[in-house]
């Protein structure tokens, strides 16, 4: 705040601007008034009305229309599930798109401002295009992963970042940065979900032998962070490895952690996840008072309002989870599906391509563990509407409906998953079964 708040002052000192010029220092100024007094939601509307204004006396001015377009995207309500900003916003961006489809900027914007699931395939155009302007550029080919993500077409999703992580390698030799970029890190965290999701395990093994050989990188940023923490978290999570994830270390060692507590929280989260899987209660516990402790560090934190809320989501599951290893059956599925609740109803953070193990999906585990399969069904249907293709969305979705005697749904549900991965080296446990199913039809 205090370097926004010095560069404000400093463009309002420089006599020779045009009109417009200072229109634009006087509406970003608008985020920086009163920082003291307003929270953050506060300024940023102050600021979006400040543009909306200057869209207005300059109407049919491309870059204006830009700028303000990114005003509504950074204002949109994360509660608001209509996006009544992003269509806006949208709206505007996309005739400019058409008429200048190599502008870096616009297709850049147009995948933030969709980068949500029920806008994502409109964005789907500008993500085919936008590694095309810029090839070599990392974030330019990483960005439109976050559409192909949105979308599950995880074999695009994998190109782009092994592009992208190429691009980073490249830039950080050339520009002599000690350790590894954060770029390429950012990258490869998109690049394991992805191959996760393939059932590609044997890659996502060697992209996470190699993050472990890493102990720095430049910057040590919140983007560094999570790709440190959510990486290790999602390879144990996602492949069921309760063991590891009991005990999974925070790496690297020397890293500032103290400064990231939603990333270090991945972290506790896996392990609670893992202790409450080995049976190991009193393990799983001590890890939640620790989840605990970190939120309430991000809650006291006014810019943390992406953040926290996620912590809380893992704190309520782990709570779930807890209780339900203890028999609590009632109060673990009302914790589980509170904590469900609470994630759909927020957005996701943009540095990551997804949680690292979705709520709902945890409730639809839950609710087949405890023979409940129908229930598990809407669960995982709802999990897989907002996130398509996951593996074992996928796989609960086909295993609860074999459960219910919906052979149709599981046929169905089993077949995509075996379109989904790569079905000639995935081992899983679950490809198996259904293949199995399959089969016996």
């Amino acid at each position: 705040m205090q370097k926004g708040t010095r560069a404000i002052q400093v463009a309002r000192s420089i006599k020779e601007k045009t009109k417009r010029e200072s229109e634009y220092i006087e509406a970003i100024g608008k985020f920086y008034e009163h920082a003291d007094q307003l929270n953050h939601r506060a300024r940023v509307l102050n600021f979006e009305k400040a543009m909306e204004k200057i869209y207005q006396d300059y109407p049919g001015d491309t870059e204006t229309t830009i700028f303000y377009a990114l005003a509504l995207d950074a204002a949109a309500d994360p509660a608001d599930k209509t996006y009544t900003n992003q269509r806006k916003a949208f709206a505007l961006l996309n005739p400019i798109f058409e008429k200048q489809p190599l502008h870096p900027g616009i297709a850049h914007y147009i995948i933030h401002n969709c980068d949500y699931p029920g806008l994502a395939e409109i964005a789907l155009p500008a993500a085919r295009k936008y590694a095309s302007i810029a090839p070599a550029s990392a974030h330019a080919q990483h960005m439109p992963s976050h559409i192909f993500t949105r979308l599950g077409l995880w074999d695009e999703c994998i190109q782009s970042n092994l592009v992208s992580v190429s691009a980073a390698k490249c830039y950080a030799e050339r520009a002599n940065i000690k350790g590894h970029w954060e770029q390429e890190l950012h990258g490869l965290d998109y690049l394991v979900y992805a191959y996760l999701q393939k059932g590609q395990d044997a890659l996502a093994t060697q992209q996470l032998s190699y993050v472990e050989t890493i102990n720095e990188a430049y910057p040590v940023s919140s983007i560094t962070a999570y790709a440190f923490a959510a990486i290790p978290a999602r390879y144990v999570l996602e492949r069921k490895m309760w063991k590891e994830a009991a005990t999974l270390p925070l790496h690297p060692v020397n890293f500032a952690w103290e400064r990231f507590p939603w990333q270090e929280a991945i972290i506790h989260f896996a392990r609670v996840m893992g202790s409450v899987n080995t049976n190991q209660i009193n393990e799983a516990k001590t890890e939640l008072d620790t989840l605990k402790i970190l939120y309430d560090k991000l809650a006291k934190q006014t810019d943390k309002i992406l953040e926290a809320p996620q912590v809380a989501v893992q704190v309520k599951a782990a709570e779930a989870w807890i209780q339900y290893k203890q028999g609590n059956n009632e109060k673990a599925l009302q914790l589980m599906s509170a904590a469900a609740d609470m994630e759909d109803a927020m957005a996701k953070h943009p540095v990551t391509p997804g949680e690292v193990i979705p709520a709902r999906e945890l409730l639809g585990q839950m609710l087949f563990q405890m023979n409940k399969p129908k229930l598990a069904i809407e669960a995982f249907e709802t999990d897989l509407k907002a996130r398509p293709n996951r593996f074992n969305a996928l796989y609960g979705a086909g295993i609860a409906n074999e459960e219910a005697g919906n052979k149709e749904k599981a046929r169905l549900y089993f077949t995509k998953l075996l379109e989904t991965a790569d079905s000639k080296s995935c081992k899983r446990i679950e490809l198996q079964k259904a293949k199995s199913f399959l089969s016996g039809l």
